[in-house]
């Protein structure tokens, strides 16, 4: 896709400040074995940006100067950073949650095999993308064979003791819709999901997470050579809900790009929103060491109404 995006730096959304920051969203790199159409990373096999050892380490000096209690693995796929174990390992040996964001497929690679083992003992968090139930959707949305992948890589994380109702490995789902829709209400697609994956594969998990498309990057360029993108914006604006804006996920949440830039959210990172800092224009991970952020400006864009449409979208699911 080579359509070009609207500007969406000027906006109405509301002013909104940073609350106190407890999760370091780190994106690994954008390689990924899958070419996903709502990807708003424009994540694919061919890409080579993978964050260095170097800038792992400077990850690992933020987290040891305290007070996040999650860190937050995405990529592209996560695992195909060749440091990321060794960055998983140690920031559970300072006591740091880890959530890593997997698409499943990741864990049927070649050199991956003992993916599932490594994630399990480590006590990972794992929150798997699964746009659908249905193979016919999936595979639609994320390319031919990922469905069963997707199947087979639950199939394993099942089998290492993740989403049993009784266990300690948590096993999240992700849902985002197929097209320029709002998500479905949240818990009732988890009661089906997990009557269908049960009935048809025994499969079990934690609990699901609806998230919203937004209009950037691939899933922005597929609406705009379709002539949805004003649609879906006009969407998003009309299901706005005010009383979402406490819970968005920038208030707590800080993101880092491969190079350890950092920003307000994952979404303004794809946009080259760097994150407000007085004195520094694009200011790195680096940069913020010993600095409260709590209270710090936002910066926002049109997309943001993505987050407070309807139910609200969040990395952790809906808001409402």
């Amino acid at each position: 896709m080579h359509a070009t995006l609207p500007l969406l730096k000027d906006t109405d959304f509301p002013a909104i400040r940073r609350g106190r920051l407890t999760t370091l969203q780190v994106n690994l790199g954008y390689r990924c074995n899958q070419s996903c159409l709502h990807c708003h990373v424009n994540a694919g096999p061919n890409r080579k940006e993978m964050m260095t050892a170097e800038t792992i380490d400077t990850v690992v000096d933020f987290l040891q100067a305290g007070g996040i209690e999650t860190l937050d693995l995405t990529g592209g796929a996560p695992e195909l950073n060749p440091h990321f174990r060794d960055l998983v390992a140690r920031a559970r040996a300072l006591g740091v949650h880890v959530m890593d964001r997997c698409n499943l497929t990741v864990l049927n690679e070649p050199g991956q095999e003992d993916l599932a083992d490594f994630l399990a003992a480590h006590d990972v968090e794992v929150i798997a993308s699964l746009p659908c139930y249905l193979e016919e959707n999936v595979d639609g949305q994320r390319g031919q064979g990922v469905y069963h992948g997707s199947i087979e890589g639950l199939k394993k994380l099942n089998a290492r003791g993740y989403g049993q109702a009784d266990g300690s490995l948590v096993l999240d789902l992700v849902y985002n819709p197929t097209g320029p829709f709002l998500p479905p209400a949240q818990a009732a697609l988890e009661a089906d999901y997990k009557r269908e994956l049960a009935a048809r594969f025994g499969i079990a998990f934690n609990r699901l997470f609806t998230l919203t498309n937004l209009p950037i990057q691939r899933f922005g360029s597929t609406l705009v050579s379709k002539g949805q993108f004003d649609d879906y914006m006009q969407l998003l604006r009309g299901a706005y809900r005010a009383e979402n804006l406490d819970a968005v996920m920038c208030r707590s949440l800080l993101s880092v790009d491969w190079q350890g830039y950092v920003y307000d959210c994952d979404f303004n990172q794809m946009l080259g929103l760097p994150l407000a800092v007085e004195g520094k224009a694009r200011p790195k991970l680096a940069d913020l060491l010993g600095r409260d952020l709590e209270g710090n400006p936002i910066v926002i864009a049109d997309h943001c109404y993505g987050c407070t449409a309807g139910q609200g979208s969040s990395c952790g699911g809906a808001l409402s």
